[in-house]
């Protein structure tokens, strides 16, 4: 009884940190704003709104076509360089919209990379009024789309693998085109999966910051950080980010449903059989591989060849920029907060196992919904708490104030990091554990064993390739996150994706070119290796 007590409450107290900055943005709504709140409601947030609207809807057009598209055509056709497409398509997600953002400005700006490579070839010329401009809303909709259509392809594509032979030859015997039986029946079979990913595709449009900021585009995410950091008015960021979160649930929730009724398979007698994929030939299979080769060049090869060429031409950006510094501060990051974060999912997940509590499962299913926060909101969520604690609980007991413990600091970064990225970390450790029976919990305490020894002698052992997966994804999420950084680092402390945006906003991409190179390096290396997990074949 005692053992259940200790992992019942390390569980409980889990679950209630990672809620906090939720029930903190709620609960502030109601506090008192500024003169500035009124100003704002009277004039530009109707434009916050419409913008991040306008915004939502052009990306989620964008990554449908992009993703369907590109997923179907390595699923079900076999075309020249097809098996690498499968898993270059996903390289595009190692590219953070506001990096994209960058490339696109710096390529097409007067004067920029598409004039010089123009002059290069005709000489002198009024080049600039004939390149086309890709900047304000149009530029955060390319810049967006092109770096997170993978949530789309990686689930549709799923989907699209485990449909069944039965599924695809009915439309053969109802006498439909492929066309056809791609509209009427595979796409519709496919449903879940594709509402599933564009409602993480709406998540992170929402949330984002750094592109539509690079773009001076008004957004909701861009009036709460001006109303917390420009305006000193706390409350009225917090009342923003209430309105969004409410409609970032809202999808979140439509996400849940769909994944929870998703269904990838047919339950067929004899288990999954692999589907042959249909050999294009001809000018089919040259339209596969361009359209695939353009979708892949315009993600990946595109930014990070503005970057290097960038890099290449001003090589004093390359060596003015103190590398090793950087590498150490992102190392630091991912190894703490990846430890931090493993050690109390396996804690949580645990407790919830044998406990069996409904009232610890619903408070966990609540805690892994701060995936949803977008890290602005996360952030002001965070300070706020932390102000009012200090404010309100150290104040009263007369003890030295913890703000400079938690705010600007180490510390404080990655108990950010641990409620943003919790779900990711709790989720990566719940799908495996859900395969051990527990009848081999059972077994080992008739052996002896305790609660403590089975966990750490039976469960750990077992979920050791979750461990390494749930890992790489951290690590992922975190070397490009931006806002959560931006706000909550210590002074003088720096990360790639910081250094970056710090260039950018000052107007020297040709310096941001080089932080940024290396932030999708290293991204690229972390998809790469999780792409084997999250692409995985049974004939493989």
């Amino acid at each position: 009884m005692k053992t259940f007590n200790i992992w019942y409450i390390s569980s409980f107290l889990i679950s209630l940190f990672v809620i906090i900055p939720v029930v903190t943005v709620f609960l502030s709504y109601f506090e008192n704003t500024s003169d500035y709140s009124e100003l704002l409601k009277n004039t530009f947030l109707f434009e916050y709104i419409s913008n991040s609207l306008i915004l939502l809807l052009g990306v989620l057009i964008m990554t449908l076509i992009i993703g369907v598209t590109t997923a179907y055509l390595v699923s079900f056709y076999s075309f020249p360089f097809s098996n690498f497409f499968k898993w270059a398509l996903i390289l595009g997600f190692a590219v953070p919209p506001y990096i994209y953002a960058y490339s696109l400005t710096a390529f097409f700006e007067n004067y920029g990379t598409a004039y010089s490579i123009l002059k290069s070839l005709f000489g002198d010329g009024n080049y600039n009024k004939h390149i086309p401009k890709f900047d304000g809303i149009l530029g955060a909709i390319l810049s967006i789309s092109f770096s997170i259509y993978a949530y789309v392809y990686i689930l549709t594509r799923a989907s699209f693998y485990y449909q069944s032979n039965n599924l695809i030859e009915l439309g053969k015997n109802l006498g439909f085109s492929k066309l056809k039986s791609l509209f009427k029946i595979i796409i519709p079979s496919a449903r879940p999966a594709i509402v599933a990913g564009l409602s993480l595709v709406a998540m992170e449009t929402l949330s984002d910051f750094g592109a539509v900021d690079f773009f001076s585009i008004n957004t909701l995410t861009t009036a709460i950080y001006n109303s917390w950091l420009s305006f000193d008015d706390l409350a009225f960021s917090n009342q923003l980010s209430f309105y969004l979160l409410i409609f970032i649930f809202g999808l979140f929730s439509i996400e849940k449903f769909s994944r929870r009724s998703a269904k990838y398979h047919s339950p067929l007698q004899g288990g999954f059989k692999t589907r042959k994929k249909i050999e294009l030939y001809g000018l089919n299979s040259f339209f596969a591989f361009l359209l695939c080769f353009i979708i892949f060049f315009l993600s990946f090869i595109f930014p990070i060849s503005q970057m290097l060429y960038w890099t290449i031409i001003y090589p004093k950006n390359f060596f003015d920029l103190n590398i090793y510094d950087l590498i150490l501060n992102t190392l630091l990051l991912v190894s703490l907060s990846s430890i931090i974060l493993i050690i109390f999912s396996f804690i949580s997940n645990y407790g919830n196992r044998v406990s069996k509590s409904k009232i610890l499962n619903f408070l966990t299913t609540i805690s892994i919904s701060g995936y949803a926060l977008p890290g602005i909101i996360l952030a002001v969520a965070y300070i706020t708490f932390v102000a009012w604690f200090d404010n309100t609980i150290i104040n009263f007991f007369e003890i030295q104030s913890i703000k400079k413990i938690f705010i600007g600091s180490i510390l404080g970064l990655v108990l950010a990091y641990f409620v943003r990225f919790y779900s990711l970390s709790c989720n990566g450790i719940k799908s495996s554990y859900e395969k051990i029976n527990k009848t081999l919990d059972e077994t080992a305490y008739l052996a002896g064993y305790s609660k403590l020894k089975t966990f750490l002698n039976i469960h750990i052992p077992y979920l050791k390739s979750s461990i390494f997966f749930v890992i790489i994804l951290i690590s992922l999420e975190i070397i490009r996150e931006l806002p959560i950084t931006l706000i909550l680092r210590p002074f003088n402390f720096e990360t790639f994706a910081t250094t970056a945006y710090i260039y950018a906003s000052q107007d020297l991409l040709e310096a941001a070119a080089v932080p940024s190179l290396f932030l999708v390096l290293i991204a690229s290396l972390f998809i790469f290796l999780i792409s084997r997990y999250i692409l995985k074949e049974e004939n493989e």
